[in-house]
């Protein structure tokens, strides 16, 4: 007999095949369904500013040696630009090897031109947007702005890092806070299992949606991109990541198991944030201590999107190729360098994906920026694989950085990856040292 978990998987897998059906045959009804799957997102983001700010605070709060803190930052960060890197090489190494854009042979002045105006837009945008603008963005207006819906999960985490540092340097007279936000986070991610509950409404309506909106069969010649971007996203796991993984003691196959659920959702919605929570739930009990989870998962969802700097030098060089445009290795590697940073940007900012990529093209002139219409259409099918890559690069993460912590139980991590439960199932027992300080103990 199946248990509720297998049920519940089996519900969200059924709704994504069936929105798909419904998208391809019945695209108008489809395109109506769109309200529910924003409507499910819209419920996810509601809940993911304070509980990442509950989190982080006790996890913070909770750490004897302030210094630990920011070691585990300081590893986590290092971590993130070196597989970053990786990622964006091996972006720039395949698309000039399986030249997607090559014959294509496009004109911009052939170029829909409300397509041409839409990306044009993303491009002002982009040149909005200073390197001073986005530090000076961290910093919310007020305390509240944060949690907003004009505010980014940067400004959460710096709200939390001050507020836990606080909390850690007032001792016994924080204790009562501390108290205060251990309820509100049950309270919170209560809330969470109740909303979880309709992830496959949720995702099944998203799916009908985006097949129904663009259609499989009008993608045309762009389906090499497609193909060529799912694959560098699949060698980038298996390979890279996969590496990473059998050195720290597991299997990335048995990982991609474990949060099969999480990447369901991230599937059928196209939003990295929507399984952002479950996936902070399931490391936990994967045998990664609390504050390390808390420190090192939110970071990596503005400091490490794996799959989205593979999509920024992708996409970048497609259009070049497509619009016949011979770049130089120096302009190939200046491309590289600036993907580096914009993609630091990209969660802080509205249409993240596209108008980063188009802040990544404005420093190569010889490619038009109105070139960036020619993959309008089929972003969004490519934003499921940037942010699949993004949530198993963020998982990946944090297991090696509370490995280096040695705040990794290795019993228990074996197995879970041989056992895994149900990832919706938040109301799941979490480790006895759920709000605890970082252990000393050897893995």
């Amino acid at each position: 007999m199946k248990s509720p978990a297998s049920r519940f998987y089996l519900w969200v897998v059924a709704a994504i095949i069936l929105g798909g059906v419904v998208g391809h045959f019945f695209p108008d009804f489809g395109v109506k369904l769109k309200p529910l799957g924003d409507g499910f997102i819209s419920l996810i983001k509601m809940l993911i500013g304070p509980i990442i700010f509950l989190t982080v605070v006790l996890g913070i709060a909770g750490v004897a040696d302030v210094k630990k803190v920011g070691r585990v930052g300081a590893k986590a960060i290092l971590y993130f630009e070196v597989v970053s890197t990786f990622a964006l090489v091996i972006g720039l190494m395949v698309v000039n090897t399986l030249k997607p854009g090559a014959g294509f042979n496009a004109n911009v002045a052939d170029l829909d031109p409300k397509k041409v105006a839409e990306a044009i837009g993303y491009a002002h945008k982009a040149e909005e947007q200073s390197t001073v603008d986005f530090l000076l963005h961290i910093i919310p207006k007020t305390f509240t702005d944060a949690f907003t819906g004009e505010g980014s999960l940067l400004q959460v985490l710096l709200l939390a890092v001050l507020f836990g540092f606080a909390l850690l340097h007032m001792g016994k007279a924080g204790e009562k806070v501390m108290d205060l936000f251990e309820t509100l986070s049950k309270a919170f991610f209560g809330i969470m299992s109740m909303v979880m509950k309709l992830a496959p409404i949720g995702a099944g309506a998203a799916m009908a949606f985006t097949i129904g909106k663009f259609g499989i069969e009008s993608l045309g010649p762009l389906l090499k991109l497609m193909g060529s971007f799912y694959l560098t996203c699949a060698l980038f796991v298996l390979i890279v990541l996969g590496a990473i993984a059998r050195l720290t003691g597991f299997s990335i196959l048995r990982f991609i198991r474990y949060i099969r659920d999480e990447l369901l959702l991230v599937l059928g919605t196209s939003s990295s944030e929507s399984a952002l929570v479950p996936l902070m739930r399931k490391l936990e009990r994967l045998g990664c201590s609390k504050p390390v989870v808390g420190l090192v998962v939110p970071s990596g969802y503005s400091f490490n999107l794996d799959g989205t700097n593979i999509y920024l030098t992708m996409a970048a060089i497609f259009v070049a190729q497509a619009l016949n445009v011979e770049l130089t290795l120096t302009q190939e590697i200046t491309l590289l360098a600036v993907a580096m940073l914009t993609s630091k940007g990209a969660s802080g900012v509205t249409g993240a994906g596209f108008i980063t990529l188009a802040a990544t093209l404005t420093v190569v002139p010889a490619v038009p920026v109105a070139g960036l219409a020619l993959i309008l259409g089929i972003d969004r099918f490519m934003s499921e694989a940037r942010a699949l890559t993004n949530l198993i690069g963020n998982g990946v993460a944090t297991v090696v950085v509370a490995r280096w912590e040695n705040e990794l139980d290795r019993d228990k991590l074996n197995h879970e990856l041989i056992n895994p439960p149900s990832a919706l199932d938040l109301d799941a027992e979490l480790p006895s040292d759920h709000h605890g300080p970082l252990s000393d103990k050897a893995a």
